[in-house]
């Protein structure tokens, strides 16, 4: 039997005519299928207000996204190799750029990082597919978009006293979903240095999350200091 996954996506996504797009990945037998992907978009570049994306020139987000914002949900997009370019949306001036290969029915994350001039998009395929409700647990995984060329700072998730991470993440690093007890979980940056900082979330039973490690060491402005903050990709369900 299929594994069945409950994600965040728009209305306007599902019904878009040209996408016919299932999360649930039902049987389509009988239903003309267009091939097509999800994708996530978010902005961690700290020094980036106003960024947009565009696939292989096509404009993926209709507004920009400022800095730590994202997308809310997975947009559908064409299969196939896909330029995915970020841009300052007020003078359209390309950022980053980088391929990647949409597959059919998949879920991608597209994480614009970088500071002072110097950035990239980091695309990586959302492994739901390992994930199962049958565990009782809650699934994370870590994003490092805090920019530092030369510390690789470790990474600790913590659940009922138990390490679910701790390792040493390099920027940006990008790690796989776990399974952790649901309740509260500890997570703490530390690069023995300029980044020190900790946070305790909630997690639920089934949900899906991803922790965004981000902002600029030694930051003035409270609005791009290294921070913790998390997002919820989708659920899994039985």
């Amino acid at each position: 039997m299929k594994k069945r996954f409950s994600i965040l996506l728009p209305l306007s996504a599902i019904f878009l005519s040209a996408l016919l797009f299932s999360a649930c990945k039902k049987n389509l037998d009988k239903v003309s299928h267009t091939p097509a992907s999800g994708l996530m978009a978010f902005n961690l570049a700290p020094d980036q207000t106003s960024v947009g994306f565009a696939l292989s020139g096509n404009i993926f987000t209709r507004s920009p996204l400022g800095f730590t914002n994202y997308t809310g949900s997975y947009l559908g997009v064409y299969t196939g190799t896909r330029n995915v370019t970020t841009y300052d949306f007020s003078t359209q001036a390309t950022l980053a750029d980088t391929t990647q290969l949409f597959a059919d029915s998949a879920y991608y994350s597209a994480f614009f990082v970088g500071t002072n001039g110097k950035y990239k998009n980091v695309v990586v395929k959302d492994n739901f597919d390992s994930l199962t409700s049958a565990s009782g647990q809650a699934y994370v995984r870590y994003v490092n978009a805090i920019p530092d060329s030369t510390l690789q700072p470790t990474v600790t998730v913590s659940s009922n006293g138990s390490n679910v991470f701790n390792t040493a993440a390099p920027f940006p690093s990008v790690s796989y979903f776990k399974g952790v007890t649901p309740g509260d979980i500890s997570i703490n940056v530390n690069d023995e240095s300029t980044v020190n900082k900790s946070r305790t979330i909630s997690v639920e039973k089934g949900k899906i999350y991803t922790i965004l490690l981000v902002g600029q060491p030694g930051a003035t402005d409270s609005t791009k200091t290294v921070q913790i903050k998390f997002i919820q990709n989708g659920q899994v369900t039985p």
